[in-house]
């Protein structure tokens, strides 16, 4: 997993409230277990027609939020079923983090596990970046995961809490298997000794 730091990068309002997962990578597309070629299908029924082309409306088919790694977006981002999917796709079209003042439990751990980074703020401050995020390609904020601040394209600085052990897996670039391998000597260590100890087993 990419570790994230910093980032600076465009961010798309999406101000919408209760974008579930089924709304992130509708159900037909659920068949694969690779994390890759989700992407193109983020958003699928908002970003496109019946016919598959796409909807100039739509926030990410605009020209100046093409490139966008940032979403900021309404409150309970990721509600709705349990698709460890949705992460995966939106990573896939390079989104590397949500803004919004609250997520479904399991969307924002999956997040995590997914190297994407969802920020929990008040009101007051979603709306601060939401009204930055509006102005389009020029307006890049910088998120600082090691400081925990925001930086709006105006240099406005807006903190954030996070969990600690979930900062640090981010920073590091691990999820569980790469948790796992921290503590491989530890783990060699136990299974050369229940060998000695245990050797019919």
């Amino acid at each position: 997993m990419d570790k994230f730091t910093t980032l600076t990068g465009i961010a798309a309002p999406m101000p919408l409230v209760n974008i579930d997962t089924d709304m992130i990578i509708p159900k037909q597309f659920l068949k694969t277990i690779k994390r890759s070629g989700l992407g193109v299908h983020a958003f699928d029924e908002m970003r496109y027609d019946e016919n598959g082309n796409e909807n100039p409306d739509f926030v990410l088919n605009k020209p100046q939020y093409r490139k966008a790694e940032i979403i900021v977006a309404g409150d309970n981002f990721g509600c709705g079923s349990s698709r460890e999917h949705a992460p995966w796709a939106l990573a896939d079209f390079g989104i590397k983090a949500v803004i919004s003042t609250s997520f479904a439990d399991i969307f924002y751990n999956n997040c995590f596990k997914n190297g994407m980074l969802p920020i929990k703020l008040p009101q007051e401050q979603v709306d601060i970046l939401m009204k930055d995020a509006e102005r389009g390609a020029n307006a890049r904020m910088t998120v600082d995961l090691e400081a925990q601040e925001i930086t709006t394209s105006d240099g406005q600085k807006i903190p954030f809490e996070i969990d600690p052990f979930k900062k640090h897996c981010l920073l590091n670039g691990l999820d569980d298997i790469g948790l796992t391998l921290e503590k491989v000597s530890a783990i060699d260590s136990f299974e050369a000794t229940a060998a000695q100890s245990r050797p019919w087993v």
